[in-house]
């Protein structure tokens, strides 16, 4: 996309969600971290379902650790995943209280350094806790980049590049929360919701979705080709005719 498409394409999302954020409940930027830590490979509706009497009465890096693997195990155990999340969150926990004095570190590097915490956790922590002006791309953000042409890449660190070099000012801060939001919601991975997405006319998909009462059922077409087949079958095969004017070739005998 062109400087100015991309900055028409963020504008629109902005005035759609004008205040855009995380989905994942937490009241802390401990909690923020676990949670994020936790949804890996899991959705947030999962996550926050999880989290929400656990989160009523652990809210520091010692309540976790002192709830310990066994019971946090058992209280994440409908999230995938769940027997290595909680050694992590309880290895974190215990890193937090030994190197940071049981506060969340502000730097990637040190986020990253903790048990569980890839890059994409730390940037969204980075982001949602720390207002940086950071790129976390999930899997949304990351088909939503490729789809629409606005910042392809073969993986992830590749769309984190390109979109640190495009996205303009004032989107920067909130420009992954609203690929996520579009990606979740609208740019579905399976059936993209075009006739009702924002920038349908700056997105290189193609063909575009149409809406649902215009789309051709997959069961009436099927059927409608069966019934095509059934019709040429039942004619049988049509014998070819000699052209007129033109004679059969006659085996020649020989004497």
């Amino acid at each position: 996309m062109k400087r100015e498409q991309v900055f028409e394409f963020f504008r629109r999302l902005a005035e759609a969600e004008p205040s855009p954020t995380t989905e994942l409940e937490s009241t802390n930027p401990y909690q923020l971290l676990v949670a994020v830590v936790l949804s890996a490979q899991a959705t947030d509706a999962s996550v926050n379902i999880a989290t929400r009497p656990l989160f009523e009465h652990i809210k520091t890096p010692k309540q976790m650790v002192d709830f310990g693997e066994d019971r946090l195990r058992d209280a994440i155990k409908t999230i995938g995943l769940f027997n290595t999340k909680a050694k992590n969150v309880i290895a974190l926990s215990q890193a937090l209280i030994d190197r940071h004095g049981s506060a969340v570190p502000r730097t990637r590097e040190e986020l990253q350094a903790l048990p569980g915490v890839g890059r994409k956790t730390a940037n969204v922590v980075l982001n949602t806790a720390f207002g940086e002006e950071t790129f976390a791309v999930d899997t949304h953000v990351f088909r939503v980049c490729n789809r629409t042409g606005l910042a392809p890449g073969k993986n992830v660190d590749e769309v984190e590049g390109k979109l640190e070099k495009i996205v303009p000012q004032p989107f920067r801060r909130d420009a992954h929360h609203w690929l996520i939001l579009h990606g979740r919601y609208t740019c579905k991975a399976r059936l993209p919701e075009c006739w009702r997405c924002p920038v349908i006319d700056l997105c290189r998909y193609q063909p575009k979705t149409p809406p649902p009462g215009e789309r051709t059922k997959p069961s009436a077409a099927r059927s409608a080709s069966r019934a095509s087949s059934k019709a040429r079958i039942a004619k049988g095969p049509t014998a070819s005719r000699p052209k007129a004017g033109r004679s059969r070739a006659r085996p020649t005998r020989l004497p």
